[in-house]
C-alpha cells in the first residue's frame, strides 16, 4: 500500500522521466514510454517500468542496456527538473512493462 506522498512522487517522476525521454535522451531504434513508476516507502528507489516499441532489427533489452547504462545522466537530468520539489533524487531502477505484450497474447489466444 503506497502512501499519498509516495503516489505524488511517483507521478512526478513518470512526468519528469517521460518528458527527458522524449526531448533529451534520444535512442534509435524505439519509442520508449513510461508505464509505471514506483517508489519504495524511504523514497531512495524508484522503480520504472518503461514501455518499449522498436523498430527494424532494434531488440528491446537492447534500449533497455542502454538506457540502464546512461542511468546517472538521466538521475542528473530529472535533479535538475526536480531540484525544487525534492531534496533527494531517488536512485533509478528501469524494468520493461510487457504487459502490453501480455494482453496482446491473451487477444490473440481468444480470436483463435
Amino acid at each position: 500500500m503506497e502512501t499519498t506522498r509516495q503516489n505524488k512522487i511517483s507521478r512526478l517522476l513518470q512526468k519528469e522521466i517521460s518528458e527527458i525521454f522524449q526531448r533529451e535522451m534520444l535512442f534509435s531504434g524505439g519509442l520508449i514510454t513510461v508505464t509505471k513508476v514506483k517508489i519504495t516507502s524511504d523514497l531512495s528507489i524508484a522503480r520504472i517500468y518503461l514501455s518499449i516499441f522498436v523498430t527494424g532489427s532494434t531488440k528491446k533489452e537492447a534500449i533497455l542496456e542502454k538506457i540502464t547504462i546512461s542511468k546517472s545522466e538521466i538521475r542528473k537530468k530529472l535533479g535538475i527538473r526536480v531540484k525544487n520539489q525534492l531534496r533527494i533524487i531517488p536512485n533509478l531502477e528501469f524494468f520493461v512493462d510487457d504487459s502490453l505484450d501480455y494482453i496482446e497474447n491473451i487477444e490473440n489466444l481468444l480470436k483463435q
